[in-house]
């Protein structure tokens, strides 16, 4: 018989930070906020604003080496698109 494969443990290692979690957060809460800004919706900005909050946070940590880049920053730009659309949208019918 072979020796048994060894698998990657699931559970997170002692060693990794909540910090981790900010990117793919803010992923998450700026798709909502983008896909949520064409109706009128509170959901894009509170969606937005979290997205925004969480993308700058998982950036700076991930400029010190934790987490990754590119989630955090999609994150915060979808964010900003789902905030500035429905401003846009506010802004049209108020005009």
């Amino acid at each position: 018989m072979g020796e048994p494969i060894m698998r990657e443990p699931i559970a997170a290692a002692q060693q990794d930070s909540p910090a981790v979690a900010l990117g793919p957060t803010a992923l998450v809460f700026g798709v909502i906020a983008a896909l949520t800004s064409f109706f009128i919706s509170p959901f894009a900005l509170i969606a937005g604003g979290l997205a925004v909050t969480f993308g700058a946070a998982g950036l700076h940590y991930a400029r010190q080496g934790v987490g990754r880049m590119w989630p955090a920053a999609l994150g915060m730009t979808l964010g900003t698109v789902g905030v500035l659309g429905i401003a846009a949208l506010l802004g049209a019918f108020g005009a």
